[in-house]
């Protein structure tokens, strides 16, 4: 039985279920990636390492909530303040104290953290660095990353995905006010940077997250720090996808960098919605209403649910029971890298770092999103639904891959058998 059928007569639930949120949802989804052909299946629930769809069928799960959840899913620590918080209620609009205490252990954490501002999601964090920049500097432009994706804050909505230098969709503003960087190519970034008049802030990932999860060269980003630098710019790290995910605190400090902002998000929610901007005092008093006179100040609104305690909690619990783990995280996917690239036997290139890991299919360098457009974009996503399938593995075709302290080296074992037997299938 070819993997279509096999997975369509695993799934008549959730195609039924699938169906109706058709008519109910443009695409029938409420995130563009999470679709994938010929419907995606139905989650029930999730324990663990693995995720369960409304027909009995068990996952192993690399997506991992978009790469949010490294503790995995509903650890028993978080579960339980959960509980406790809901007891009490979940959203005051007030301050409260959990958002004091998580911040407490953010500051300890990421010495650029002089002062923190809550959000709901890491979009609107990147977006509000981008203003807090932009009113520092007086100036307008911002610098992004060829395959970096931020969200959809204004200007940040370009060149994510390939062709680069075309729009990205119908309604888009403030693109005329952002360029786009080659990655990991620092005298062709400093070319355009050079040629940038009233440059704000460069807006960068220490490895690109949904560009193919691809690790950023420390010189590349030192080189445009010292522009940003030299130029009057701001230097904003994007670490949504790094920050306590590689190791306890922001990849930066390995790097050898001093960014004025940096963004974080997903694991400092703990799989509850969050957004954080983290700067350095001189900065971040532009969002301070006390002090800071109108006409200077950056609105940094936050929103409704910025800083709900639910979120807090999640996120406070999140990082103390994460403290000590990143050892172990770190070596499971790293030989579960090396397990790959063996699988593929150099017709596949293997990018990540840390417990991330992305299977591309092409030979030769992996160092940019360019680089990963150019490989086989189809046979990656037939790759991926053949493992969610056969194999009960689900990595979001097209995406990166995520390992939590919840994975097993049995399921790193796993993850590569099923990728030696999908890479007999397609030699043939």
């Amino acid at each position: 039985m070819d993997s279509e059928a096999l997975y369509r007569k695993k799934t008549p639930r959730s195609a039924r279920l699938f169906a109706r949120s058709e008519r109910l949802h443009p695409g029938g989804v409420s995130h563009n990636i999470r679709y994938f052909e010929p419907y995606p299946f139905v989650s029930e629930s999730a324990s663990g390492s693995a995720i369960r769809d409304v027909d009995g069928n068990r996952y192993t799960d690399y997506w991992m909530g978009h790469w949010s959840l490294v503790l995995g899913h509903s650890p028993p620590r978080v579960r339980s303040a959960l509980a406790a918080q809901m007891k009490k209620s979940w959203m005051h609009g007030t301050c409260n104290r959990p958002t004091v205490e998580l911040s407490e252990l953010l500051q300890k954490a990421v010495p650029a953290a002089e002062k923190i501002r809550y959000t709901a999601s890491g979009t609107e964090a990147v977006a509000y660095s981008a203003r807090l920049a932009r009113a520092a500097t007086g100036k307008s432009t911002i610098a992004k990353i060829e395959g970096g994706w931020h969200g959809y804050g204004p200007g940040l909505v370009r060149s994510v995905n390939a062709p680069f230098d075309a729009p990205e969709g119908a309604g888009m503003y403030g693109e005329e006010n952002a360029v786009s960087l080659p990655y990991n190519d620092l005298e062709g970034s400093l070319d355009v940077l050079r040629r940038t008049e009233s440059l704000a802030c460069v807006v960068a990932e220490p490895l690109l997250g949904g560009g193919g999860g691809i690790p950023a060269e420390p010189d590349y980003l030192r080189g445009l720090q010292e522009h940003a630098q030299k130029s009057g710019a701001l230097f904003v790290l994007d670490e949504i996808v790094t920050g306590f995910r590689l190791r306890y605190g922001c990849v930066y400090e390995k790097m050898g960098l001093s960014p004025d902002i940096v963004a974080l998000g997903k694991i400092v929610g703990g799989g509850m919605p969050v957004g954080a901007i983290c700067g350095t005092g001189e900065v971040m008093k532009l969002a301070d209403a006390r002090s800071c006179p109108r006409e200077k100040r950056a609105y940094v609104g936050g929103g409704t649910f910025s800083a709900n305690p639910a979120s807090m909690v999640s996120g406070y619990e999140t990082l103390s029971e994460l403290k000590g783990k990143h050892a172990a995280l770190n070596r499971i996917g790293g030989a579960a890298r090396k397990k790959l690239a063996s699988a593929f036997s150099g017709e596949a290139t293997v990018t990540g770092a840390g417990s991330l890991f992305a299977v591309h299919f092409g030979k030769g360098p992996v160092k940019s999103a360019a680089d990963a457009a150019a490989c086989d974009q189809g046979l990656q996503k037939r790759y991926h639904f053949e493992m969610i399938a056969r194999d009960g593995i689900f990595c979001l075709p097209g995406k990166m891959g995520s390992f939590s302290a919840a994975h097993s080296e049995a399921d790193a074992k796993r993850l590569a058998s099923a990728s030696e037997r999908f890479a007999c299938s397609f030699r043939r």
